[in-house]
Protein backbone atom coordinates (compact mmCIF):
# COMPACT_ATOMS: atom_id res chain seq x y z
CA UNK A 1 0.00 0.00 0.00
CA UNK A 2 1.23 3.40 -1.21
CA UNK A 3 -0.24 6.76 -1.86
CA UNK A 4 1.26 9.98 -3.90
CA UNK A 5 0.90 13.43 -1.76
CA UNK A 6 -2.35 14.38 -2.18
CA UNK A 7 -4.94 16.23 0.64
CA UNK A 8 -7.33 15.32 2.90
CA UNK A 9 -10.45 17.01 4.07
CA UNK A 10 -11.56 14.76 6.50
CA UNK A 11 -10.19 12.60 9.19
CA UNK A 12 -8.02 9.49 7.67
CA UNK A 13 -7.98 6.64 10.68
CA UNK A 14 -5.82 3.73 10.52
CA UNK A 15 -5.65 0.35 12.32
CA UNK A 16 -5.32 -3.14 11.77
CA UNK A 17 -3.51 -2.67 8.72
CA UNK A 18 -0.32 -3.84 7.02
CA UNK A 19 1.29 -1.21 4.30
CA UNK A 20 4.40 -2.38 2.06
CA UNK A 21 5.74 1.15 1.41
CA UNK A 22 5.27 4.65 3.39
CA UNK A 23 2.31 6.92 1.83
CA UNK A 24 2.34 11.05 1.61
CA UNK A 25 0.20 13.39 1.99
CA UNK A 26 -0.31 16.84 2.44
CA UNK A 27 -1.59 18.04 5.56
CA UNK A 28 -1.71 21.45 7.82
CA UNK A 29 0.53 23.47 5.68
CA UNK A 30 2.99 20.85 5.06
CA UNK A 31 3.35 17.33 4.14
CA UNK A 32 3.44 14.00 5.60
CA UNK A 33 4.82 10.48 5.66
CA UNK A 34 3.08 7.43 7.27
CA UNK A 35 3.77 3.92 7.96
CA UNK A 36 2.09 0.87 9.94
CA UNK A 37 2.99 -2.71 9.33
CA UNK A 38 2.64 -5.68 12.11
CA UNK A 39 5.76 -7.29 13.67
CA UNK A 40 7.67 -9.89 11.00
CA UNK A 41 6.24 -13.31 11.48
CA UNK A 42 3.35 -12.09 13.86
CA UNK A 43 -0.04 -14.27 13.06
CA UNK A 44 -2.19 -11.89 14.85
CA UNK A 45 -3.31 -8.43 13.63
CA UNK A 46 -1.28 -5.01 13.68
CA UNK A 47 -2.16 -3.07 17.04
CA UNK A 48 -0.79 0.01 16.04
CA UNK A 49 -3.33 2.51 15.03
CA UNK A 50 -2.44 5.86 13.11
CA UNK A 51 -4.83 9.78 13.15
CA UNK A 52 -4.46 12.00 10.40
CA UNK A 53 -7.45 14.84 11.70
CA UNK A 54 -7.14 18.06 9.87
CA UNK A 55 -8.57 21.07 11.31
CA UNK A 56 -8.99 23.87 9.26
CA UNK A 57 -6.73 25.50 6.57
CA UNK A 58 -3.09 25.09 8.59
CA UNK A 59 -4.04 23.45 11.51
CA UNK A 60 -4.59 19.36 12.49
CA UNK A 61 -3.84 16.29 14.67
CA UNK A 62 -1.63 13.67 13.92
CA UNK A 63 -1.57 10.53 16.33
CA UNK A 64 -0.22 6.98 17.13
CA UNK A 65 -1.57 4.50 19.43
CA UNK A 66 0.02 1.21 20.45
CA UNK A 67 -2.30 -1.15 21.77
CA UNK A 68 -0.52 -3.28 24.08
CA UNK A 69 0.63 -6.61 23.47
CA UNK A 70 0.05 -9.14 26.01
CA UNK A 71 -3.66 -7.88 26.53
CA UNK A 72 -6.74 -8.44 24.82
CA UNK A 73 -7.60 -6.45 22.84
CA UNK A 74 -5.20 -4.06 21.67
CA UNK A 75 -5.90 -3.29 18.46
CA UNK A 76 -9.51 -2.54 19.02
CA UNK A 77 -8.37 0.04 22.06
CA UNK A 78 -6.00 2.01 19.55
CA UNK A 79 -8.37 2.36 16.80
CA UNK A 80 -11.20 3.25 19.62
CA UNK A 81 -9.08 6.08 20.88
CA UNK A 82 -8.63 7.68 17.96
CA UNK A 83 -12.22 7.14 17.04
CA UNK A 84 -12.79 9.47 20.10
CA UNK A 85 -10.41 11.91 19.09
CA UNK A 86 -11.47 12.67 15.84
CA UNK A 87 -15.02 12.85 16.95
CA UNK A 88 -14.61 15.68 19.56
CA UNK A 89 -12.13 17.40 17.17
CA UNK A 90 -14.42 17.53 14.13
CA UNK A 91 -17.16 18.97 16.77
CA UNK A 92 -14.97 22.19 17.27
CA UNK A 93 -15.55 24.98 15.56
CA UNK A 94 -12.01 25.97 13.36
CA UNK A 95 -11.90 29.63 14.39
CA UNK A 96 -11.50 28.49 18.16
CA UNK A 97 -7.43 27.98 19.20
CA UNK A 98 -7.94 27.09 22.18
CA UNK A 99 -10.99 25.18 21.75
CA UNK A 100 -8.69 22.32 19.72
CA UNK A 101 -6.41 21.75 23.00
CA UNK A 102 -10.11 21.60 25.02
CA UNK A 103 -11.19 18.87 22.19
CA UNK A 104 -7.96 16.84 22.70
CA UNK A 105 -8.19 16.75 26.16
CA UNK A 106 -11.90 15.82 25.92
CA UNK A 107 -11.17 13.29 23.94
CA UNK A 108 -8.22 11.23 25.43
CA UNK A 109 -10.36 11.14 28.13
CA UNK A 110 -13.27 9.89 26.39
CA UNK A 111 -11.29 7.80 25.15
CA UNK A 112 -9.52 6.39 28.37
CA UNK A 113 -13.21 5.58 29.59
CA UNK A 114 -14.19 4.05 26.29
CA UNK A 115 -11.67 1.79 26.55
CA UNK A 116 -11.89 1.12 30.09
CA UNK A 117 -15.79 0.01 29.87
CA UNK A 118 -14.78 -2.19 27.04
CA UNK A 119 -14.77 -4.84 30.13
CA UNK A 120 -11.38 -6.88 29.06
CA UNK A 121 -8.24 -5.57 30.46
CA UNK A 122 -7.86 -3.93 27.12
CA UNK A 123 -5.08 -1.02 26.84
CA UNK A 124 -3.13 1.15 24.58
CA UNK A 125 -0.72 3.95 24.77
CA UNK A 126 -0.69 7.38 22.59
CA UNK A 127 1.50 10.09 21.27
CA UNK A 128 -0.30 13.27 19.98
CA UNK A 129 0.76 16.57 18.22
CA UNK A 130 -1.63 19.18 18.00
CA UNK A 131 -0.35 21.70 14.88
CA UNK A 132 -1.37 25.11 14.35
CA UNK A 133 0.35 27.08 11.82
CA UNK A 134 3.98 26.75 12.90
CA UNK A 135 3.12 25.68 16.69
CA UNK A 136 3.35 22.14 17.36
CA UNK A 137 2.04 21.03 20.60
CA UNK A 138 2.61 17.75 22.10
CA UNK A 139 0.37 15.23 24.00
CA UNK A 140 1.46 11.91 24.93
CA UNK A 141 0.11 8.70 27.67
CA UNK A 142 2.76 5.30 27.78
CA UNK A 143 5.88 5.36 25.91
CA UNK A 144 5.24 6.29 21.85
CA UNK A 145 7.13 8.65 21.55
CA UNK A 146 7.63 12.64 19.52
CA UNK A 147 10.66 13.88 18.51
CA UNK A 148 11.27 17.30 16.80
CA UNK A 149 14.73 17.53 15.06
CA UNK A 150 16.16 20.74 12.80
CA UNK A 151 17.89 20.26 9.39
CA UNK A 152 21.03 19.97 11.32
CA UNK A 153 20.49 17.30 13.68
CA UNK A 154 19.46 19.25 16.82
CA UNK A 155 16.94 17.82 18.83
CA UNK A 156 13.89 20.57 19.86
CA UNK A 157 11.46 18.31 21.38
CA UNK A 158 12.33 14.56 22.59
CA UNK A 159 9.33 13.44 25.01
CA UNK A 160 10.36 11.34 27.98
CA UNK A 161 8.33 7.83 28.26
CA UNK A 162 6.45 7.00 31.01
CA UNK A 163 8.33 3.75 32.29
CA UNK A 164 10.37 3.24 34.82
CA UNK A 165 13.22 2.48 32.73
CA UNK A 166 12.32 6.00 30.55
CA UNK A 167 12.48 7.80 33.92
CA UNK A 168 16.12 6.10 34.64
CA UNK A 169 17.08 7.68 31.35
CA UNK A 170 15.64 10.96 32.00
CA UNK A 171 16.68 11.22 35.49
CA UNK A 172 20.80 9.98 34.54
CA UNK A 173 20.65 6.81 36.14
CA UNK A 174 20.61 4.76 33.25
CA UNK A 175 22.36 6.10 29.73
CA UNK A 176 20.44 5.57 26.75
CA UNK A 177 22.86 2.48 25.67
CA UNK A 178 21.89 0.37 28.51
CA UNK A 179 18.16 1.66 28.34
CA UNK A 180 17.80 -0.30 24.60
CA UNK A 181 18.67 -3.67 26.26
CA UNK A 182 17.51 -3.19 29.83
CA UNK A 183 15.52 -6.37 30.74
CA UNK A 184 12.25 -3.98 31.74
CA UNK A 185 12.41 -1.84 28.75
CA UNK A 186 8.61 -3.32 27.87
CA UNK A 187 7.39 -1.97 30.71
CA UNK A 188 5.18 1.20 31.16
CA UNK A 189 3.85 3.27 33.64
CA UNK A 190 0.91 5.25 32.26
CA UNK A 191 -1.89 4.05 29.66
CA UNK A 192 -5.14 4.69 28.07
CA UNK A 193 -7.98 2.14 29.31
CA UNK A 194 -6.43 2.61 33.41
CA UNK A 195 -8.44 4.48 36.25
CA UNK A 196 -5.02 6.31 36.73
CA UNK A 197 -4.24 7.48 33.32
CA UNK A 198 -2.63 10.56 33.13
CA UNK A 199 -2.38 12.94 30.23
CA UNK A 200 1.41 14.97 29.91
CA UNK A 201 1.11 18.07 27.43
CA UNK A 202 3.81 19.86 26.52
CA UNK A 203 4.67 23.44 25.66
CA UNK A 204 4.54 24.22 21.95
CA UNK A 205 7.33 24.40 19.54
CA UNK A 206 7.81 26.35 16.77
CA UNK A 207 8.44 24.57 13.77
CA UNK A 208 11.22 25.91 11.24
CA UNK A 209 10.47 25.44 7.72
CA UNK A 210 13.50 22.49 7.37
CA UNK A 211 12.34 20.82 11.06
CA UNK A 212 11.23 17.45 10.72
CA UNK A 213 8.41 16.02 13.32
CA UNK A 214 8.01 12.36 14.12
CA UNK A 215 5.55 10.44 16.79
CA UNK A 216 5.86 7.11 16.58
CA UNK A 217 5.30 3.60 18.39
CA UNK A 218 8.14 1.83 20.33
CA UNK A 219 8.55 -0.57 17.53
CA UNK A 220 10.54 2.31 16.13
CA UNK A 221 12.44 3.57 19.15
CA UNK A 222 13.17 0.13 20.48
CA UNK A 223 15.16 -0.94 17.41
CA UNK A 224 16.97 2.22 16.12
CA UNK A 225 19.05 4.78 18.81
CA UNK A 226 17.41 8.34 18.49
CA UNK A 227 20.94 9.71 17.07
CA UNK A 228 20.26 6.93 14.25
CA UNK A 229 16.67 8.34 13.79
CA UNK A 230 17.63 11.05 13.39
CA UNK A 231 20.18 11.02 10.55
CA UNK A 232 17.94 9.13 8.84
CA UNK A 233 15.20 11.84 8.55
CA UNK A 234 16.64 15.31 9.60
CA UNK A 235 17.38 16.50 5.86
CA UNK A 236 16.11 14.81 2.08
CA UNK A 237 12.96 14.10 0.67
CA UNK A 238 10.56 13.14 3.82
CA UNK A 239 9.08 10.16 1.62
CA UNK A 240 13.30 9.21 1.52
CA UNK A 241 13.57 9.48 4.91
CA UNK A 242 10.16 7.64 5.71
CA UNK A 243 11.88 4.36 3.58
CA UNK A 244 15.25 4.36 5.07
CA UNK A 245 13.28 4.29 8.55
CA UNK A 246 11.16 1.17 7.67
CA UNK A 247 14.04 -0.32 5.76
CA UNK A 248 16.95 -0.06 8.50
CA UNK A 249 13.76 -0.99 11.47
CA UNK A 250 12.86 -3.79 9.55
CA UNK A 251 16.36 -5.37 9.16
CA UNK A 252 16.79 -4.81 12.74
CA UNK A 253 13.70 -6.92 13.37
CA UNK A 254 14.55 -9.70 11.76
CA UNK A 255 18.60 -10.13 12.24
CA UNK A 256 20.04 -9.89 15.18
CA UNK A 257 23.31 -8.51 15.53
CA UNK A 258 25.66 -8.43 18.88
CA UNK A 259 25.58 -4.96 20.52
CA UNK A 260 23.02 -3.62 18.08
CA UNK A 261 19.15 -3.25 19.43
CA UNK A 262 16.52 -5.85 18.14
CA UNK A 263 12.76 -6.53 18.86
CA UNK A 264 10.35 -7.59 16.61
CA UNK A 265 7.29 -5.43 17.12
CA UNK A 266 4.45 -3.37 15.64
CA UNK A 267 6.25 -0.46 13.75
CA UNK A 268 4.39 3.15 12.98
CA UNK A 269 5.30 6.36 12.24
CA UNK A 270 4.18 9.27 10.64
CA UNK A 271 6.78 12.17 9.73
CA UNK A 272 5.61 15.97 8.96
CA UNK A 273 7.55 18.86 7.63
CA UNK A 274 5.92 22.01 6.86
CA UNK A 275 5.56 23.20 3.34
Amino acid sequence: MGLTASAIDRPLLIGDTDMDAPATLHFAGGTLAYFTRRAPDKTSGNEDALGLIPWGDDGGVLVVCDGLGGQPAGAQASLLAIRCLAERIAATPHDNGGGLREAILDGIEQANHAIGALGVGAATTLALIEIQGRSARPYHVGDSMILVTGQRGRTKLQTVSHSPVGYAVESGFLDAEAAMHHEERHLISNMLGSPAMRIEMGTPVELASRDTLLLASDGLFDNLHVPEIVEQIRCGPLKTSAKRLCAQSLERMHETVPDLPSKPDDLSFILYRLA
